[in-house]
Formats: C-alpha cells, structure tokens, sequence
C-alpha cells in the first residue's frame, strides 16, 4: 500500500510563496516506474494539473504555472515539495499529490489534500 500525504500552511495572504509537502510511504520516489505531481481543485472547478517531477528528477509544469512554480524531492525523506509563488485569492484550492503510473498513464494513489486559502 502507498500512502500519500500532503502538508503545509492552511492560510497566506496575497502576494507571498506557498510551500507544501507531500510525504510518501511504501514507495520509493526514486522508482522508475512512476512520477510525482501536484494536482488542485479550486471551488466550483474542476481538477488542475500543476506539474510533475519524475524519478530522474525531471519538471514539467503546466504553462499556467510555469513561471512561478517548483518541485523539488528530499529522497533522504522520500518527500516532494511544491513552491508556488506570488499567490493570489484565486490561488485557494484543495492541493492534491498524486502517483503517476508512466507504464498505463493514470494516476493511482492520492493523498487526502490539503487546504490552502490565500486572502488578505
């Protein structure tokens, strides 16, 4: 079983840097089957794919994030990191990290998410 889990500060304001963390347990983020990414739900939308890191430590974003986004991994952990920044209100969502399984092109595990509100 993979567990996933994500944490970080529930409440920024406008303007400053959001930092998650999502730590990883019965998998190794070093496994060359999959990759790691961050996923959002913001209110009343649908799921956003922010970006990915895979095991060789390769990113690719989205271009709707890419100039203020970054992932990063703590293997002495087995933790992946996400750096938003230059938040603003529409930035409040649910942040997900999820498993992708390169081989079938689907993600398999989640964590529960966690809640970030960006208000002044």
């Amino acid at each position: 079983q993979v567990w996933l889990q994500e944490s970080g500060p529930g409440l920024l304001k406008p303007s400053q840097t959001l930092s998650l963390t999502c730590s990883v347990s019965g998998e190794s983020i070093l496994t060359t089957s999959y990759a790691w990414s961050w996923i959002r739900q913001s209110p009343g939308k649908g799921l956003e794919w922010i970006g990915v890191i895979s095991y060789d430590n390769m990113n690719y974003f989205s271009p709707s994030f890419q100039n203020r986004t970054s992932i990063s991994r703590d293997t002495s952990k087995n933790q992946i990191s996400l750096q938003l920044n230059s938040l603003t209100p529409e930035d409040t969502a649910v942040y997900y990290c999820a498993r992708w399984v390169v081989t079938f092109r689907a993600f398999d595990y989640w964590g529960q998410g966690t809640q970030v509100t960006v208000s002044s």
